[in-house]
């Protein structure tokens, strides 16, 4: 299950870093798999909802589509739905890209990192031998122009990665994802957050090889255009 914010969901015309895994997944899995989750669309802009299913590519499959993400959701947010989500879905591994939204909008560093904490107590209640990788904060426009708020992206990434060290367990791991080498604002994203088609494949590859390298699922990324 995926489970992310706008960056995740993405917005109609999107290809999204989730059709990018679902190509990787379909060429290094090896396997059967499912991605799984009670939400399967695209934010529409001009309708302020996610009701878009508008994907770049009109043959990324419905199951295929599968997540739980949204336009404005954080961890706050997620935290509430995250063990009906698992329960309801079955889902055993997530992929978690969320933090800047919280941090932008509703809540500093340290509730943030309350904030993993309750998801994972809330998804381990569903399913205790889940696992997860998860995604630090990853570079944006205001944390270029915004001193406090860099600072308040990096010190919740310090957070996170206490919280996975913290709260990993043989029977229930957690992975810490490599934040993208080289991710450039200009060419990776095409607002300064929301990633591009270039961004989406490095948001993947973050994912790939964290899931590779840490719990050998999968290889080491390629992109395909």
């Amino acid at each position: 299950m995926l489970v992310g914010d706008s960056m995740t969901i993405g917005s109609a015309g999107d290809y999204t870093w989730r059709y990018r895994m679902w190509q990787h997944l379909n060429r290094t899995y090896g396997g059967p798999y499912r991605i799984v989750g009670p939400r399967d669309t695209l934010y529409e802009v001009a309708a302020a909802a996610p009701v878009s299913h508008d994907y770049g590519d009109p043959a990324f499959p419905e199951r295929a589509r599968r997540h739980l993400a949204g336009w404005g959701e954080g961890w706050l947010h997620m935290a509430p739905l995250i063990a009906e989500a698992v329960r309801a879905h079955k889902a055993d591994t997530l992929l978690i890209s969320l933090g800047l939204i919280d941090l932008g909008f509703y809540t500093n560093a340290d509730d943030t990192a309350a904030n993993v904490r309750r998801f994972f107590a809330e998804a381990r209640a569903a399913q205790p031998h889940l696992r997860a990788v998860l995604l630090p904060v990853i570079p944006n426009i205001r944390a270029l122009t915004d001193t406090a708020f860099a600072a308040e992206c990096d010190r919740f990434n310090e957070l996170l990665a206490k919280a996975v060290a913290d709260l990993s367990t043989p029977q229930s791991p957690l992975l810490l994802a490599s934040p993208p080498v080289d991710y450039v604002l200009d060419r990776d994203t095409y607002d300064g957050t929301h990633p591009s088609p270039s961004g989406e494949h490095l948001l993947a590859a973050a994912f790939a090889d964290a899931l590779h390298q840490g719990w050998d699922v999968g290889g080491p990324y390629e992109p395909v255009a």
